[in-house]
């Protein structure tokens, strides 16, 4: 960090604008202390805002943004302070705004105001009238249901969390393919590009090509006569295939079986089988990069069922021979009656019907099976109306793929809102996909942390025209204070929506808002419709809105949250052993967090011993099984996620015990290199960041390893050094 980086404001001078990079640092200067002399009486935060409204651009050097940003806050006593304030004009035109302009005194009474200031109050609206909230949300995203609920909750003794819309029948996918408040028809559904083909023009696909394409698709699944609940599985990137493919699953009355295209064979068997997939999606390869990845012959290595293989490039695969069973892309859709091929009737199906089979590791090394319903898409799209403000209009990308929760979040967030998708067939950590996010006027981009990073070192978004940014969205892994604040410089400083949540919640239960001052790295309110508790060290809940750490636990009343798991105990996993609260049992997430004194809150990372890897969740366990087989030297491993000085994504450590001796330290590369080779079975994307040796692993009375004393040791043997 430069001497300079935390001066307060009023001392930072020209020459120390030039030597951050400044090439006008006279006027640059003299802009500075405008601002200044404007906001100063209204505080910091007045003074950052005119700064990153009026005179930081993307063109000027980030070491003069960082410098400024710090030099604002320089001596405050705040640990979260602000790096966006909402304008109260915007805020009004947001969806969440709207509706309380319209209605504010009747949802919250004569306390109304403004939506900047009623906010909270809003929010406690939403859990303490789930009936009127609930109804409003659908409402506003114009969900249509064959069979209307009876009500929006009542109460269950199958469930400590209720029954949600009780006796109502819907198709998720259905809503996603009609029209939507204000959308037509020949609206953009998806617009996309293949990586290469940057100068070309973009690709569109609108609501009425989508529907027809997905009326092909689900015409021809009833062709391979299956039995409707029938589990087929994807697993093949995000691009315009993969999402006609999904919703016509879900429209046919099929459940989608969601499959990373990162996975090695023995992954992708294990979640075939745990899901009793009859049939799986895939491609005969992936494009990234000018490279040919082999896809196909994972799944033919895996033993997957009979296999429909899209060509990744023109109309034929690079496949010389397709198992026996299995079926060509255009074979496959010449299976549909072509004479209704563009018709489909929606199979229309209960609230509780699964749709989705998604996998999220647990702490026994097997993943965790969760079954979506066609309400968890009402969730995820709810949360996007809301807290990033998709709505009609809106361009959504986020690179990510249908094996991971954000797959089909996006798909949902932005049909359910009549918002276009952005999809780009390639690497996201390229100029390519820079210039596709400025190209396609994207509004609402999201990302995890490891991607940000990416971009700012290799400095691949700069020259291209992000300003059609209306925010971010973050999820997957703790993100960087200076990398966050980067990436919203590269929009004029649009807000960065932290989104944290979960698979077996559809979406988040701690996020930020466009209505509120957003803080990096921090989240500033629990989501719309979710009452959240900070437990302390025996395990009760701190008072609300007090300041604490520790392990989070949910209240149970959470639409569209999971109720059952195909392979454990969902009872078991979430809530036994749990408080009470208002007669409630509490729901077990097992994140650790914080509630800072100015009402943020920020992660922690997993309290029990599942790592975050690159936004990927995975067990301590299911690492240490293969580390502990790569030489037969080592007594025993263990697997600990250690943050880096400075915030960001997790790094692997391996602490390592040997049988005998300590190795020498080039033997310890080699071993850091034998790990990571070993790895790539698991995940390709999983890297051993440091190897470290020690004499024996802590444990408890019940010889269980006892992880977060290592990380706690790790962590701060990494500060020490700085």
């Amino acid at each position: 960090m430069a001497a300079t980086a935390h001066k307060p404001l009023a001392a930072i001078t020209a020459d120390d604008l030039a030597a951050a990079g400044a090439t006008e640092p006279a006027a640059l200067h003299s802009a500075v202390r405008g601002a200044v002399d404007a906001a100063s009486a209204r505080g910091p935060a007045a003074v950052w805002g005119e700064l990153s409204r009026d005179v930081l651009r993307p063109g000027v050097p980030f070491a003069v943004h960082r410098m400024l940003y710090y030099g604002c806050h320089a001596g405050s006593p705040s640990a979260t302070p602000p790096a966006w304030t909402p304008d109260p004009d915007e805020a009004a035109l947001t969806n969440v705004g709207r509706v309380l302009e319209a209605r504010g005194s009747e949802i919250i009474g004569q306390a109304y105001k403004d939506p900047v200031t009623s906010f909270r109050d809003f929010h406690k609206f939403s859990n303490e009238n789930p009936e009127a909230y609930w109804k409003m949300v659908f409402e506003e995203m114009g969900i249509t249901f064959s069979v209307e609920p009876s009500c929006i909750l009542r109460d269950s003794d199958a469930d400590p969390g209720g029954e949600w819309l009780p006796g109502a029948v819907l198709n998720a996918a259905a809503n996603c393919l009609t029209a939507k408040p204000g959308r037509t028809s020949s609206d953009v559904a998806i617009v996309w590009r293949d990586e290469g083909k940057d100068s070309e023009p973009l690709n569109f696909v609108t609501v009425e090509e989508l529907r027809k394409k997905v009326s092909l698709v689900a015409n021809a699944l009833d062709a391979l006569n299956l039995v409707k609940g029938s589990a087929i599985a994807i697993d093949m990137p995000m691009n315009v295939n993969a999402v006609v493919i999904y919703l016509a699953v879900v429209l046919a009355g099929y459940i989608v079986v969601s499959i990373a295209d990162s996975f090695a064979a023995p992954a992708i068997s294990m979640r075939l089988k745990i899901s009793e997939a009859k049939a799986i999606f895939t491609q005969d390869c992936i494009l990234r990069d000018d490279k040919e990845l082999p896809l196909y012959s994972r799944v033919v290595e895996a033993k997957a069922p009979m296999a429909i293989v899209i060509p990744a490039r023109g109309t034929s695969t690079s496949v010389k021979g397709l198992r026996t069973d299995d079926l060509s892309w255009e074979d496959f859709l010449g299976r549909a009656d072509h004479t209704k091929a563009n018709i489909y009737t929606t199979v229309e199906q209960p609230a509780y019907q699964f749709s989705n089979i998604l996998f999220s590791s647990g702490t026994t090394g097997e993943p965790k099976a969760i079954p979506w319903t066609h309400l968890t898409p009402l969730k995820a799209a709810a949360d996007g109306w809301c807290h990033m403000d998709i709505r009609k209009g809106d361009v959504v990308a986020w690179p990510t793929n249908l094996g991971w929760m954000m797959g089909p979040w996006l798909v949902y967030a932005s049909l359910l809102n009549g918002a276009s998708m952005a999809l780009y067939n390639g690497s996201p950590n390229s100029s390519g996909f820079a210039k596709f996010v400025q190209d396609a006027k994207v509004t609402m981009l999201g990302v995890v942390p490891s991607i940000v990073r990416t971009w700012k070192s290799t400095d691949c978004t700069a020259g291209f025209d992000w300003s059609t940014i209306r925010c971010f969205s973050s999820t997957g892994e703790a993100s960087s204070v200076d990398d966050y604040l980067w990436l919203m410089g590269r929009a004029c400083y649009k807000p960065v929506i932290e989104y944290c949540g979960g698979t077996e919640i559809g979406g988040g239960f701690i996020t930020g808002s466009l209505l509120q001052p957003q803080a990096l790295s921090a989240f500033s309110t629990p989501a719309m419709g979710c009452n959240l508790f900070i437990l302390d060290s025996i395990g009760n809940p701190l008072p609300q809105d007090s300041a604490g750490i520790g392990e989070l636990a949910l209240d149970p009343t959470l639409f569209g949250s999971s109720t059952t798991l195909l392979n454990a105990d969902h009872h078991e996993v979430y809530f036994s052993g749990m408080p009470e609260w208002n007669g409630k049992v509490l729901r077990r997430h097992g994140d650790e967090f914080e509630r800072t004194t100015e009402g943020y809150y920020r992660a922690h990372g997993r309290a029990d011993d599942t790592m975050n890897l690159g936004g990927i969740k995975v067990s301590s366990i299911e690492i240490e099984r293969i580390c502990n087989r790569v030489n037969d030297a080592i007594l025993e491993t263990a697997a600990i996620g250690v943050p880096p000085v400075g915030g960001g994504p997790e790094q692997l450590t391996i602490a390592v015990v040997f049988k005998d001796q300590s190795p020498q330290a080039e033997d310890l590369n080699q071993l850091k290199l034998m790990f990571n080779s070993a790895l790539k079975k698991l995940n390709p994307l999983f890297k051993v960041s440091s190897v470290v040796v020690v004499s024996s692993l802590p444990r408890t009375a019940s010889n269980k390893v006892m992880r977060r004393v290592l990380r706690k040791e790790f962590t701060q043997a990494k500060h020490s050094k700085i």
